[in-house]
């Protein structure tokens, strides 16, 4: 008994009273403005670039100089005396085979410049320069991650239009495009508004998370055709009650497949870099722990109410829903039901052989025994009342 009173029985069984699909508005409305939110932070604040796509230098200081502050603060005292505005732009402890170490991004520095700081820091943490290296990293790399990054969408976005028309119908794949077009939208937007570091671990993040988006989509969906097949047959429910129906029975599973994903990412994001200090996932967890999350919402709140919206302008639907609300408007009274049911018990009437009342009045009455009178029985003999051998008594004698 509990477990049919549960929250994932009532949601499949559409008894939980979740309107998704019903407001839609409210959905579209904070969909829009949030995205301009979005769009307003990317074009006013921009981004928070990462050395491969800002250009700049690395160093990679052991880790046995003291805490990463302290490495930090000395590094910005042999950049500030390298002039230029030289700083540091990031830190963080990496490990590796030989050990683990401090990698420090600073902005771009020329050769000469590199070197005299690395001599610099080498001499402020009092050890041997060799132990100390110097990477330079060129903007012109992080160019080309972003153009394949970007051609690697565009094949994805066609490809998965291709297989959602043949596996559906094109209004679902407009619906789950949109979806993903504003999950993206959605995760870059955090980004610049947090000022998350954009890496080629985030370009990465964000082709990955397009697949997770997807699957959600696809499972709604899916139940969505299930519950529509045919329903142009019936006059029970609108298109949009279908589908609302197949958001309610789908949600319980999206959000058991959205926990259970998020959970190894939340690991490697809190865990391994925030605990343990593992700073090279940290971009990667980050990326698609947002991701994740907003694909969870934008399945169920933007993808299957802009699909109600794209099937309700097909006439057929059209003409469908008109024929539900009218019945749900007129409903048959009872009298007139009471009405159209007569004619059934007439016609069980007429199947009957009609008894004349005469006759049925003679069944009547010799079904019915007079008082006093003797049972019904076979006589034998001749004459009525008569013993046997004659109506006399025996000897001749008559009775007094």
């Amino acid at each position: 008994m509990a477990a049919e009173n549960s929250l994932a029985s009532r949601l499949y069984r559409g008894e939980a009273g979740l309107n998704v699909v019903g407001r839609r508005k409210m959905w579209f409305t904070a969909a829009a403005v949030l995205v301009l939110m979005a769009l307003g932070s990317i074009l006013i604040k921009g981004f928070n670039p990462g050395i491969e796509f800002a250009g700049g230098n690395s160093f990679q200081i052991p880790t046995s100089v003291g805490t990463m502050q302290q490495a930090e603060d000395t590094a910005g005292q042999s950049l500030s005396a390298a002039g230029d505005g030289a700083h540091v732009v990031t830190a963080q402890q990496v490990g590796g085979a030989g050990g683990s170490f401090y990698e420090l991004r600073t902005t771009q520095l020329d050769p000469q410049q590199a070197e005299a700081v690395r001599l610099d820091m080498a001499e402020r943490f009092s050890i041997d320069p060799n132990e100390i290296s110097a990477n330079r990293v060129s903007e012109a790399w992080g160019s080309q991650v972003t153009n394949r990054a970007v051609l690697g969408l565009v094949i994805f976005i066609a490809l998965v239009t291709v297989y959602l028309v043949m596996r559906f119908e094109w209004q679902m794949a407009v619906a789950a495009i949109f979806s993903l077009v504003m999950n993206l939208a959605l995760t870059a937007g955090i980004y610049s508004i947090v000022g998350f570091e954009v890496t080629p671990s985030t370009i990465i993040g964000f082709l990955t998370i397009l697949g997770f988006a997807l699957y959600d989509v696809v499972v709604v969906f899916d139940k969505v055709q299930e519950n529509a097949r045919g329903i142009t047959a019936n006059n029970n429910q609108t298109y949009g009650e279908a589908a609302n129906l197949a958001v309610n029975q789908s949600l319980m599973r999206s959000v058991n497949t959205s926990v259970v994903a998020l959970l190894p990412v939340g690991g490697i994001l809190f865990i391994g870099a925030g605990l343990l200090g593992a700073g090279t996932l940290k971009d990667l967890g980050l990326v698609l722990f947002v991701g994740m999350a907003m694909a969870f919402v934008t399945s169920i709140t933007l993808a299957t109410p802009l699909l109600v919206v794209l099937k309700n302008r097909d006439p057929r639907i059209q003409a469908h829903n008109k024929r539900v609300e009218a019945r749900r408007a007129n409903p048959v009274p009872a009298k007139e039901a009471r009405t159209k049911a007569a004619p059934a018990a007439a016609v069980e009437r007429d199947d009957e052989e009609e008894v004349p009342a005469e006759a049925g009045a003679a069944m009547a009455g010799a079904a019915a025994p007079k008082v006093g009178a003797r049972p019904a029985g076979k006589r034998s003999g001749g004459a009525r009342g008569g013993r046997p051998g004659g109506g006399n008594r025996p000897g001749g004698g008559k009775r007094r």
